[in-house]
């Protein structure tokens, strides 16, 4: 692992330093091992390495390339871990939200283009007064995605997006336990979308706490004796795909 370790940063660096560029295909193995002083076993290692994570791109037959360096692409590897995580880490995946998407939503009352903000308005419209768990969802994954986007800050919209997946069973749970609470997310996500509209960045960011800050106070109080939260696995009937109607109760999606 060492030697292995070694030939990733020797490519790191390679990249850090402009020599290699995004798109840029890498030297032939024998070349580049001889190149780096390395066993041509511990750069293939490496190369796999740094494949898995996105970093570069192996295409069969035509050779070693650089990724884009994209930061959606190189932020799915960041998806992929958290997905591992259980739900006593739950809670601290809404705190880095509570931080993030808040500020998301103030750079975008001040950058996000009129287009946008009305197809914002329209997903919102379209939605309807009783719509299905897979129209929620569908919705609320959107919202969040334009909003993210909309701060004009390609990084910050990666991270935010890979930090959904944790949270998915409690938002579910929640849109199928909690009363009223339908209602209130909708309109809570008009009061942020109408913050952005008027080019309110503060007013944006401080709807935007209290929008996520509800949904980590509700699991906070689903945390048992232990402090882990308590969500049963969700059932067909409230996965997204359902036709499933839910009336006074919240969004999946926070």
């Amino acid at each position: 692992m060492r030697v292995t370790d070694e030939a990733i940063d020797r490519i790191k660096a390679m990249i850090v330093s402009g020599e290699l560029r995004p798109g840029d295909r890498l030297p032939r193995e024998p070349d580049l091992a001889a190149r780096l002083g390395l066993s041509r076993s511990s750069l293939r290692e490496a190369v796999k390495a740094l494949a898995l994570i996105r970093v570069l791109e192996v295409r069969q037959g035509d050779g070693t390339f650089v990724t884009s360096l994209d930061p959606a692409l190189l932020m799915e590897t960041m998806g992929f871990v958290l997905d591992l995580h259980q739900d006593a880490s739950v809670l601290e995946f809404f705190e880095v939200r509570r931080i993030l998407e808040p500020a998301a939503a103030a750079r975008a009352a001040l950058r996000m283009p009129d287009a946008d903000i009305a197809a914002l308005r329209k997903l919102l419209d379209d939605l309807g007064p009783e719509p299905s768990v897979e129209d929620l969802l569908a919705s609320d994954v959107e919202f969040h995605r334009l909003l993210a986007v909309g701060s004009g800050n390609r990084a910050l919209a990666s991270i935010i997006d890979s930090l959904r997946q944790p949270t998915y069973r409690a938002r579910i749970w929640r849109g199928l336990t909690q009363t009223d609470a339908v209602a209130r997310t909708l309109a809570e996500h008009r009061a942020i979308l109408d913050a952005i509209e008027g080019r309110e960045p503060e007013v944006a960011r401080a709807w935007a706490t209290v929008h996520i800050a509800g949904v980590e106070r509700w699991i906070q109080e689903a945390v048992n004796l232990d402090g882990e939260p308590q969500f049963p696995e969700v059932p067909p009937t409230a996965s997204a795909g359902s036709g499933r109607r839910l009336i006074r109760s919240t969004p999946p999606e926070y």
